[in-house]
């Protein structure tokens, strides 16, 4: 996964401050900084590293004017002849068939360079057959990056991926993120043929796919705070989550991880099974059979199938289903089953679900010097979640339930109704289809409000009445977008607690616009101060 924007790096709008946001970025052999030479200049410029055929092609006919190609095969083949004791010492030296195949693709490269002074090195998945095995892009890309740093020649060569693995913007940061300059998803392209009801001609169906994955990869960089992609290519901004040391020593050398990993015999039996499904052993096809149109079997990875033979997800419709019920019918019974279930879903696909208490290793703490689950409490917050996002029903019912704990419940962005500051009367209360039974002291007031870039429902009333004044840094769900709230749920009463208009759409500017400078924050808190001088600010 990628690592998150620091407030002293905030997140920007990708949309609306396209301006300075740019995919521009040279590739080539670069020449020594303390010696700059008109030679120096001698680049080659891309408006985007996601090439299409055309500029793919471009690249390559460019070797009459001293940007030498040198293409290397990401493949390795399964009809390899070994003797008995080579497969011995490769069986003890836990060398895959793989991972020798990546030092070659290094040794390759440092040959192309060296001999044949390449400038260009495209790493190519073209030779793919039945008797040859493609390696995983990224594992390619990344060893062959990190070969070329320790050998200190990096500079002299633009990595090209020719890939038939890479199809959606993860797939194009990764790769870029780790090193490589541009990407030729060849692959991708020619599925775009076999797109059902589109009668678009293929030109247009990939410049329509290079477009969406161009401001896909700008949207990923904005939430870094980085707006050009020479600074976010061969950054490294991710964490590995299941890699093993042996790859990461390999190919990601300096990326952060807290655990250990599979290593590159579980990478060969992945790509090994891959290969079994796009040259299945078996006879002839009967006469009614088209392999032209046989289509792989969808796996779930994006959307959920049978959960016995397709990838795990988090929410399925039964977990979802008796959720609702739980909620519906307020079975505690209901309620138990989905926490059942929900967490034997956690325990297969979560790394939390592999953690166990192991209290028969551990000695009890006596029970008088445990602090009190009625003080432990106090502490609890819930998350910011606005009047309007919810309905006003959940929005109460999370302050009355945290102020009846002692806890806190957060306004979010939208404002509060003034109606709410004062505590509630005893008796009962009709709130939707439930009606509640309130008591003494019971109040629906927020006692964390949120200020944001909209400063939406922020009056001096508003924040005289908090105990503690969030500022938005950051939207948390979708750094670097702002908020939004549509017109159709821009209701009357919802337009009166946000100042604004009925119907009209609500967009809050990406929140870092408060904060390009520690002094500009330095001046919102202080003013906060001013109008709340015993509130918190967060």
């Amino acid at each position: 996964p990628h690592l998150s924007a620091q407030p002293t790096t905030p997140p920007i709008d990708p949309i609306r401050e396209a301006n300075v946001m740019s995919l521009l970025c040279p590739i080539g052999p670069e020449r020594s900084l303390l010696d700059p030479q008109p030679e120096s200049c001698r680049r080659v410029f891309l408006d985007t590293p996601v090439l299409c055929p055309r500029r793919f092609n471009a690249l390559l006919d460019l070797e009459s004017k001293g940007f030498t190609c040198a293409t290397i095969d990401m493949t390795y083949t399964l009809t390899e002849s070994c003797s008995r004791a080579r497969l011995a010492d490769r069986a003890i030296s836990k060398k895959s068939l793989l991972r020798e195949r990546l030092n070659q693709i290094c040794k390759e490269t440092e040959a192309a360079i060296i001999g044949d002074n390449a400038a260009f090195i495209v790493l190519t998945h073209r030779r793919a057959s039945e008797d040859r095995v493609p390696i995983c892009s990224l594992l390619a890309a990344g060893a062959l990056h990190q070969h070329l740093i320790s050998a200190k020649m990096r500079t002299r060569v633009a990595i090209i991926v020719e890939a038939a693995d890479a199809f959606e913007v993860h797939h194009f940061c990764t790769l870029l993120g780790f090193g490589a300059d541009a990407i030729f998803p060849y692959l991708c392209y020619l599925s775009l043929l076999r797109v059902r009801g589109c009668d678009l001609p293929l030109s247009t169906r990939i410049e329509n796919y290079r477009h969406a994955n161009e401001f896909s990869i700008l949207k990923v960089m904005s939430k870094m705070g980085i707006s050009c992609l020479q600074s976010y290519k061969g950054a490294q901004l991710f964490q590995a989550i299941g890699l093993g040391k042996e790859v990461i020593d390999k190919c990601f050398i300096g990326v952060s991880f807290v655990l250990n990993g599979v290593g590159f015999d579980a990478f060969a039996h992945d790509a090994l099974q891959f290969h079994k499904l796009a040259y299945p052993s078996r006879g002839p096809l009967p006469p009614l059979v088209d392999e032209e149109v046989e289509e792989l079997a969808d796996d779930g990875e994006y959307h959920f199938r049978s959960i016995h033979h397709s990838e795990i997800h988090m929410n399925t419709p039964d977990v979802i289903y008796k959720m609702q019920e739980a909620a519906r019918t307020n079975s505690v019974e209901g309620y138990k089953l989905f926490a059942r279930w929900q967490n034997k879903i956690t325990e297969q696909s979560e790394i939390r679900g592999q953690l166990e208490f192991t209290l028969d290793e551990c000695e009890p703490v006596p029970l008088e010097e445990v602090e009190p689950a009625a003080e432990i409490v106090k502490r609890f917050c819930t998350g910011a979640a606005s009047l309007g996002s919810i309905s006003d029903e959940a929005h109460r019912a999370m302050a009355v339930a945290m102020n009846r704990v002692g806890g806190r419940s957060n306004t979010g962005e939208g404002g509060e109704d003034p109606a709410r500051f004062a505590a509630l009367k005893e008796g009962q209360a009709s709130m939707g289809a439930a009606t509640w039974e309130l008591f003494e002291g019971d109040s629906v007031r927020s006692k964390i409000k949120q200020v944001a870039s909209g400063r939406f429902g922020v009056t001096a009333e508003y924040l005289a009445s908090a105990d503690e004044i969030q500022i938005k840094l950051a939207q948390g769900a979708k750094p670097g977008e702002g908020g939004q709230l549509p017109g159709p749920k821009i209701d009357e009463y919802i337009a009166s607690l946000r100042n604004s208009v009925p119907g009209v759409e609500l967009i809050s500017p990406p929140p870092h616009h408060d904060i390009y400078s520690i002094e500009d924050l330095a001046q919102l808190i202080f003013d906060l101060h001013q109008i709340s001088p015993e509130a918190k600010v967060s």
